[in-house]
Order: C-alpha cells, then structure tokens, then sequence
C-alpha cells in the first residue's frame, strides 16, 4: 500500500514510487519534495521492520549514510554565517596538535571540499574507538596527507565526518548534533546526528545486501563501463589506492559491518559522515531554506548572501581520486553533473550508501527527500535518480 499524497500534475511520481515495490522488491521507503513552501509530493509505504512487521509511516526515520555530509554541510553554512567559524583559518591555529605530519596549513574549507589530502584515517580503529573518540583524535593527529593540501581532489568518504567531529567542537564549544539540532528543531525537521533515546522507536531496521547478492552486484558493476564499476574496481582491486584507504577503517563500520547501525548506542552516537537518521520529510523540510533565500516556514536559517555561496561549485574534477568520476563540492554539498539528479548547477545536496537522497535546488525552488530501508550496491541509487528525474520532468525541465 502506498500511503500520502501529490499535487495535481505530480502523478507520475506516485506511480514510479509504487513501481519501485512492485518492480525492485522495495522493503520501506519515503519521498517527499516541497516547492515554494508547499509538499508536492509526500509519500511513503511499505516494511519499515521485517522483523516485526512494522509498517513504515510518514514519520519513521532510517540511517541515511553519506546524506549525513550534506546535513552537516548545511549547519556548517549556518555557523559561518553566523562568524562561528572561518572556513579558510587553517585548523593548527584552534587545535595546534593537528597541525603535525604535514597538516599545519589544511583549512575547513579544504576538508568540506574533500581537497585536504586526508582521504582516510589509516589508524586501525574499533567500534568501542569510534563510539568512545579519544582514539579517534589521536589517529586525527597521527595521520598524514596523502597528497599536498588544496592539490587534488578525492572523496573523504569517512574521514571527512571523523575530521569534523574532532575539529568543529573545539571551536564552536558544542558539537555538531547540537549544532544541526538547532537548525532543525525550528524547522521541524525530523533529521539527527545522535538520536535521541525518545526517538529510537521510530526508526526503521535496515535490510543489508547480505553476502551472495552483494558480491554479485559488485561484480555486475565491475563489468560494466559505468559509474560503480569504476569505484568497486578502484577501490577492491587496488588495496593501497585513495578508493580502498578511503572506506576501509573502521572495518566494524563498512560494507560487512552495516548491520552496526541498528545498534542503539550507534544511533544515538554523532557519527558526522554516516549516521543521521531523518525522514524523506525532515530532509525536505531542512533544505527548504536553501531553495529559496534561506528562509522557509517563517525560520530564516542563513542570510539570503550565504544561501548563495553554494550554488555553484567551489571544486571539481573530472577524475576525483577516490570515486573515479567527474564530481564536485561546495563548502560539504555534492555537486554532480547536470545529467545526474537535476538539469540546474545550482542543485546542492548529498546521496548516501543504500540509496537515500537529500537535495536543494534554487533554480526550481525545490527541496527533495528520499528515504529507504533497503540497501543497494549503487554510488547513486536507481531508484532516486528515477525519482529525482520524475520530478523534474513533471516540472517540464527534465534532466536529459
């Protein structure tokens, strides 16, 4: 059953929607998408626990994995705005400890870019280390560039949150749920980095690949001239390249480690680059601001001049080192290719892992968001791309 609604003319939305159970063997999942303050699209349906046989509802929340970075992007935009923080001081002048094995001069502005050079953490780390921290700070520290700072481009898949979660409360004094936390609650947002205990019951279990079906995907991907195939061959069949280094730690955390997340203590830890849970609504509903002028619901979040400045991309490459495909950023937002999720340059957001999708974009004032259970092999996900471009071509601009 395929519970919501959609605004005249937004049909064909519902309809790929529900052919993604019928067609994909969908488990849970939710879209939302709001224009000029008004939800077009607000849908959602199936299994939110197979376990129990919980269905999923408007308001369950779910592990959304990298969608965590544009989140985070988003309150990073708010505390630069504020003058909270400087994105171009060189992180050794807050925390001089940083600075050491060639790190002195890397800046915010180079991490968020995914510029920095600090592409993984190479310091073998456990679940009890990350939950706990300390270790964390200390790999942080121990941790050299693999490349000079500013020269080239590769995805911090998990590094970028970890280096966040060590740099950002040293200068703000409060971390960076808190800091998301104060974005969301007047936006009623249902998004969070650390989940509160009172929340736990709300969020869907994840339906991991398991080995037999994930191994044959990557292997289809792996064949074929496409986007995954480049990244799984990068990163399985060369051990020592950005591709393996950048996912490989914590191990207790990575691909054979995804049922992990379930875990309360997880949930409700801040995990900065993979462990926000929200709804296709909450996602929606904090990017809302960002497709106009930083404004939406009555709450201005950032100064129409900073809902500006990621519009555009402030990096790119036409080969980042760890993803191996054309790809940029603005100060934490994914910015893709206009043959992606959206025709605009302005669109700004982020995919996660699985599938889940969360974006803003100002050209066709728009915010987007999508939520599944049900994991996927896919660096962008079939099913939010099909959805992404549903949207736009019932907006008459389709992504060609």
């Amino acid at each position: 059953m395929i519970h919501g609604t959609v605004a005249s003319g937004f049909e064909p939305v519902r309809e790929v929607f529900a052919s993604h159970f019928a067609r994909l063997g969908e488990v849970g999942a939710s879209v939302h998408v709001i224009r000029d303050g008004e939800a077009v699209v607000d849908l959602w349906g199936g299994i939110a626990d197979q376990g129990t046989g919980a269905p999923w509802n408007r308001v369950t929340l779910v592990n959304t994995f990298s969608v965590t970075k544009g989140a985070v992007a988003v309150a990073m935009l708010r505390l630069e705005d504020r003058g909270e923080i400087d994105l171009d001081e060189p992180v050794a002048a807050r925390w001089p400890e940083f600075g050491a094995n060639g790190k002195d001069a890397i800046t915010l502005r180079q991490i968020l870019n995914h510029r920095s050079g600090l592409v993984a953490i190479d310091t073998p780390l456990s679940l009890d280390d990350v939950l706990a921290w300390d270790p964390v700070d200390a790999a942080v520290i121990a941790q050299a560039p693999l490349w000079k700072p500013g020269t080239k481009q590769g995805y911090h898949a998990v590094s970028w949150g970890m280096l966040l979660r060590c740099i950002v409360p040293r200068i703000i004094g409060r971390s960076i749920g808190t800091a998301l936390a104060e974005i969301a609650g007047p936006l009623q947002a249902d998004v969070f980095v650390g989940l509160p205990e009172a929340e736990l019951s709300r969020c869907a279990a994840l339906v991991p690949m398991g080995a037999v079906r994930g191994a044959g995907s990557v292997v289809g991907a792996m064949m074929r001239d496409g986007i995954d195939g480049r990244f799984f061959r990068n990163s399985l069949l060369r051990p020592r390249s950005p591709g393996a280094r950048a996912v490989a730690n914590p191990k207790s955390l990575g691909a054979l480690g995804l049922t992990n997340f379930d875990q309360p203590r997880v949930r409700m830890a801040e995990l900065p680059w993979a462990n926000l849970h929200a709804s296709a609504c909450g996602l929606a509903r904090l990017y809302a601001p960002l497709a106009g002028d930083g404004e939406a619901f009555g709450v201005r979040v950032v100064s129409a001049e900073a809902a500006q400045r990621p519009r555009e991309p402030q990096t790119w490459s036409d080969v980042d080192l760890t993803l191996r495909k054309p790809v940029g950023w603005s100060q934490g937002f994914l910015k893709e290719e206009p043959t992606m999720f959206s025709p605009n340059s302005t669109w700004m957001g982020h995919s996660g892992t699985g599938g889940a999708l969360g974006y803003a974009d100002p050209t066709a004032r728009i915010s987007f968001g999508y939520t599944i259970n049900k994991m996927r092999p896919n660096v962008r996900s079939p099913t939010a791309l099909e959805l992404s471009r549903t949207v736009y071509a019932c907006l008459g601009t389709p992504v060609r």
